[in-house]
């Protein structure tokens, strides 16, 4: 801790020493960083404070374990970030959506117009389940649309990656790390794979079926630093199913897995004329790396 505050201390000094246009452009990114850190301590804390009241603490005890009135341990037990907003992040979530070239003649550009990267409607409202989710936990997120041939810079903190490896390759060379489940092709298409089961998932709606399957889960950054969050159907539909059962089961899931790296495959049914999901279940159970 004393480490911390001596480093938190030269900062301040060469902070105080800068020119008055540093000294601002400067101040402005330390105090953005620094209510972050806030935020997760605070987070920590809280999660701290559950586990030892399911423990057996009581209030009482935990204020005089922590120095505190009984009122101040109440306050903390029902403010403050909830633990299982680190589901999706710690701070401000950016979510990479893969995209598909689109050429639309009509407009003013006429026939000359350039090809740009777009999003499909269910992929969109995925987007904008994940950002409704976040914002009810204190999360701001973005959206970013990569480009074929999806590219995507995955060695970022608090980064939620959306698209099956059809449209993010680089995603899939990633899933290779998880030794339970993953995508598979063939000439028929594509499908996903339980590997502990060997149990193949094949999209019923390429049966005509309105159902899809997924996988959810949070694997290993490129790097090495960290980890980020993959949603992904076999087809649109079943990426925003995935959605709709992540934001539908927040707690239950943070309970489970934390922040370790987890997966699980999802089924979802959905209406095939509003396009909007009726069901979403797990299709496996939730594998979690020890």
């Amino acid at each position: 801790m004393d480490d911390v505050k001596d480093l938190v201390k030269a900062d301040l000094e060469a902070l105080a020493a800068a020119p008055a246009e540093e000294r601002a452009t400067r101040a402005g990114r330390m105090l953005s960083w620094h209510q972050e850190v806030v935020g997760e301590i605070s987070r920590l804390r809280r999660e701290a404070l559950d586990e030892l009241i399911a423990s057996g603490y009581t209030p009482k005890e935990l204020a005089k374990m922590l120095s505190m009135t009984r009122s101040r341990v109440d306050q903390l037990l029902s403010s403050g970030p909830k633990p299982e907003r680190a589901l999706f992040g710690t701070a401000a979530v950016t979510v990479a959506i893969g995209g598909k070239w689109e050429t639309r003649t009509d407009g003013t550009g006429g026939p000359n117009v350039k090809p740009s990267a777009v999003l499909s409607a269910p992929a969109l409202a995925a987007f904008d389940l994940i950002s409704e989710t976040c914002d009810a936990y204190g999360l701001k997120a973005s959206s970013e649309i990569v480009p074929p041939p999806g590219m995507v810079r995955l060695t970022r903190s608090n980064l939620i990656v959306m698209a099956s490896p059809r449209l993010l390759p680089l995603v899939g060379q990633v899933l290779e790390a998880d030794e339970n489940l993953g995508f598979g092709t063939s000439d028929k298409g594509w499908y996903l794979i339980d590997r502990a089961t060997g149990t193949d998932y094949w999209s019923p709606a390429d049966d005509g079926e309105s159902a899809d399957y997924g996988y959810v889960g949070r694997l290993p950054r490129p790097d090495g630093k960290g980890t980020f969050l993959y949603v992904a159907g076999i087809h649109a539909m079943g990426t925003l199913g995935v959605a709709h059962y992540l934001c539908e089961h927040v707690t239950d899931l943070y309970q489970q897995v934390k922040t370790k790296r987890w997966s699980a495959l999802v089924k979802c049914t959905y209406d095939p004329g509003s396009r909007t999901i009726e069901s979403s279940e797990l299709a496996t159970p939730i594998y979690i790396d020890k």
